[in-house]
């Protein structure tokens, strides 16, 4: 990136981070690795944490300790009723879906799921996401209703939209995931009642979202 005459340090390394998130290449979720950006525009990491500290008083980013910083999420209204939503829909096409999972079908889910609990050592957000949203696909794809399925594949899709991955901003939550995703499986194998398992599955999927309203509510940490 071209400096600009009389730019200091900190402002260049503002200006790149800022049409990044402006262009979505740093989407909502996006951790903004300090020492990888100092890299990449060949300065050292004090600029960047300066940079870091305007764009969080803009309210463009945000800093968790142990986390770091990160894109914020773009529409939080949104997010939310999105996620109410998909808990409803998602719920009920897994109950649906249930009778048709086969043994296979179920060792696939779990084999995904276990890949997931494996990538908590060193957890990666975006990563994690993906492979969650490739065991629930296991679990609601053979959803009988064609119309509650596309309401699901909607509102996965408008998550996507929304932010990179929500983990990124509750990576504790990751690990109660994985271990509900069990519970799923041990339901289904069980041949539950279709109301225990959909409400199962509904709790699973607000249990993210709560995670992170009580995240974002709670005081804010200090900037690195």
């Amino acid at each position: 990136m071209a400096p600009v005459a009389g730019e200091s340090k900190s402002q260049r390394a503002y200006r790149w981070i800022k049409d990044r998130i402006a262009d979505r290449t740093f989407g909502p979720g996006y951790r903004l690795v300090l020492g990888q950006i100092a890299k990449e525009l060949d300065v050292s990491v004090v600029p960047v944490r300066e940079a870091i500290r305007l764009l969080e008083a803009e309210g463009l980013v945000t800093f968790e300790r142990n986390v770091g910083a990160q894109v914020v999420m773009v529409d939080e209204t949104a997010y939310e009723h999105t996620m109410q939503t998909l808990a409803l829909v998602e719920g009920f096409a897994t109950s649906l879906s249930a009778p048709k999972l086969s043994a296979e079908d179920i060792e696939r889910a779990r084999a995904v799921n276990e890949q997931m609990r494996l990538s908590l050592e060193k957890f990666e957000p975006h990563r994690f996401t993906e492979l969650n949203q490739e065991f629930h696909s296991v679990l609601f794809e053979p959803c009988p209703n064609p119309h509650v399925l596309d309401l699901v594949h909607r509102g996965w899709h408008r998550l996507a939209s929304l932010r990179d991955s929500t983990f990124s901003f509750v990576p504790g939550r990751a690990h109660e995931s994985v271990k509900e995703h069990e519970q799923l499986l041990v339901l289904i194998e069980q041949n539950a009642d279709p109301l225990e398992l959909e409400l199962a599955a509904r709790r699973h999927r607000t249990a993210t979202l709560d995670a992170y309203l009580d995240r974002r509510a709670a005081p804010p940490a200090e900037a690195p």
